[in-house]
């Protein structure tokens, strides 16, 4: 783990059916909880059809802006999964099969399962890395810096484990949360103030309905514990001052 290098990472969701709210998206959470706690900040989602002209634009712009990109969704069995073939154009290199996937498939399923359908999930950018698939078997890629993963929310988080050695990240990101019974116009100048004295860390006021009444949650994130510390230090001063209800949710 370095040190005082800050890394981030962008996250690319491919997929019709979370454009039409068919599939609730979940694996960005997912992704940027884990990529927060190996220290990799997320600056960037974008949730984009199956369209292989704008995949291929969104892996060239964000691969270049950012020290990793992730992609989920579009490498299934069907016709509409065309990530691996996006990902090949984006790159310049072949799309083919990979023998190492194509192995890892074949011993998978039982003998005539392999099917022609099965068999698209092992045509890949030309050189990809696997990333192994202890769920279902088909592995998911990367090329360079773009690390491709599967839509199935259960399939792409039993998949990161694998991928720990492969991301380099600096301090884990902490957080810490305070959910007040009050509005954000009550304590926005509170904040602003807390937030000036401590630049390094990032403060959000989130507004949140629960129970019937109206509260704001506070999260505080930071690198360093101490800072964390200090701001809810901050932060609890002001709330006391002002009478504020603090409240569990």
């Amino acid at each position: 783990m370095s040190k005082n290098i800050k890394y981030n990472a962008s996250i690319i969701i491919i997929g019709n059916e979370i454009l039409s709210g068919r599939t609730k998206d979940t694996n960005t959470s997912t992704l940027a909880t884990w990529l927060n706690s190996i220290g990799v900040s997320v600056g960037e989602v974008r949730v984009i059809p199956d369209l292989e002209n704008i995949i291929v634009e969104t892996i060239n712009t964000l691969r270049k802006s950012y020290d990793y990109v992730f992609t989920t969704g579009g490498i299934g069995p069907t016709h509409d999964d065309i990530t691996a073939k996006s990902v090949s154009k984006a790159f310049g290199v072949k799309y083919q099969i990979h023998q190492e996937a194509f192995k890892i498939l074949e011993s998978y399923y039982k003998v005539g399962e392999f099917n022609e359908g099965r068999q698209k999930m092992v045509w890949m950018p030309e050189n990809a890395n696997l990333i192994l698939n202890p769920t279902s078997g088909a592995p998911g890629f990367s090329v360079e810096n773009v690390f491709c993963l599967p839509g199935v929310p259960s399939i792409l988080k039993s998949m990161l484990g694998s991928l720990k050695n492969k991301i380099v990240g600096g301090e884990p990101i902490l957080s810490h949360t305070i959910s007040l019974r009050t509005v954000e116009s009550e304590i926005a100048s509170s904040l602003t103030k807390v937030q000036n004295n401590n630049k390094d860390v990032e403060i959000g006021s989130y507004p949140f309905f629960h129970a019937g009444k109206l509260g704001v949650s506070i999260v505080i994130r930071s690198e360093n514990q101490s800072e964390i510390d200090n701001c809810n230090s901050q932060i609890l001063k002001f709330v006391e001052e002002k009478n504020i209800k603090i409240v569990d949710r």
